[in-house]
């Protein structure tokens, strides 16, 4: 939802509980009309499991909900997409705690360049909130904590439960819970008026909209994987921080850009690893010394499936050049004193 409407709004864990709310609706809609969540009766859901495991995960879930929109009110969209980078960290860190993960140098380097890449970004905000930064904090924490804990009981009980399924059981829990808080922290102070002011169609469209990249990512994830995912994820991070920028004209420094910068790599680095970087680098080798005729010839199979892997490569790596010279040319145009919500055509003017 954008900052200013959730500020005007002023009641983030209402907010949060009416997401739930729709999410329980549609996720039972679609179990009785669609085969989306068919999968959920291949799960032994025991009311000793429900109670153990899925109300405990359905707490942290609520919290990092929680304080995920809270956020909002205390720092720009931009920052919090840089602070959203170090989740990974987080996780694994869980992950180490829960010993689903062994430790090793490696990762503990890769974690040092992405906590490095977010502290200068840190540094560099202008409108730093400690409140603010705590808040995000603990949203990456209940996240990691509530991760770790589905891949315990996943791994446990040899479960298989994709995201629609896992907000199926999660979501009615998480709306109970996050409405017992509201009672005491926000309810007593609501008022029609304010929800009128904000609008019943945007609250839908905001709700629907958050449903949808549920079900978008289980289609995905479905017809890729969980890198391709991970990726895009990246990618929409990205696209959110020059968004924030052309349309909420939120100011960023050249240190929080080099930051977020640092923590991009490492984070990207983190999510395919050297492996699979040097495969694809390996693809993209062979299918080059292919395309201009060099080298011995291969066989068909595998030189289809190097020139694959080297369009996936070329694929990325252009993705991520356009969103950095985006990014670069929205920095280089930002003007803080202009009123123009948006002005695409700003980016093509000639430098004052």
């Amino acid at each position: 939802m954008p900052p200013h409407a959730l500020a005007s709004l002023g009641y983030p864990i209402l907010l949060t509980c009416w997401h739930l709310v729709f999410s329980t609706l549609a996720t039972q809609l679609l179990a009785r009309t669609t085969t989306l969540l068919d999968s959920r009766h291949k799960l032994p859901i025991t009311p000793r499991l429900y109670l153990r495991t899925i109300c405990p995960i359905g707490l942290f879930y609520s919290g990092s909900l929680v304080c995920s929109n809270l956020v909002y009110l205390y720092l720009s969209v931009a920052f919090i997409q840089m602070l959203k980078s170090a989740a990974p960290v987080a996780v694994l860190f869980a992950s180490w705690a829960w010993r689903v993960a062994n430790p090793s140098l490696s990762a503990l380097l890769n974690i040092c360049v992405i906590v490095a890449g977010v502290a200068l970004a840190s540094v560099g905000e202008i409108h730093f909130s400690l409140v603010g930064f705590l808040y995000q904090l603990g949203g990456i924490l209940f996240e990691a904590v509530r991760i770790v804990m589905i891949q315990v009981m996943l791994s446990g009980e040899r479960l298989r439960m994709d995201p629609l399924v896992g907000l199926y059981y999660y979501a009615p829990v998480c709306a109970v819970m996050n409405l017992i808080v509201a009672m005491f922290a926000e309810v007593p102070r609501f008022q029609l008026q304010h929800l009128t002011n904000v609008g019943f169609s945007l609250l839908f469209l905001n709700a629907l909209l958050a449903f949808l990249l549920n079900v978008a990512s289980v289609f995905l994830i479905g017809k890729t994987s969980g890198l391709v995912m991970t990726l895009t994820g990246i990618f929409k991070n990205i696209l959110l921080i020059v968004v924030s920028i052309l349309i909420w004209r939120t100011p960023i420094t050249l240190l929080q850009a080099v930051g977020y910068s640092i923590a991009l790599a490492g984070l990207v680095y983190y999510s395919v690893g050297y492996d699979q970087l040097a495969v694809a680098a390996q693809a993209a080798a062979a299918w080059t010394t292919a395309t201009l005729g060099f080298g011995s010839s291969s066989t068909p199979s595998s030189s289809s499936s190097s020139a694959l892997l080297a369009r996936k490569l070329l694929l990325l790596v252009a993705v991520a050049l356009v969103a950095i010279f985006v990014f670069v040319m929205a920095l280089r145009h930002y003007d803080p004193r202009a009123r123009a919500i948006f002005a695409l055509p700003a980016l093509f003017g000639s430098e004052r």
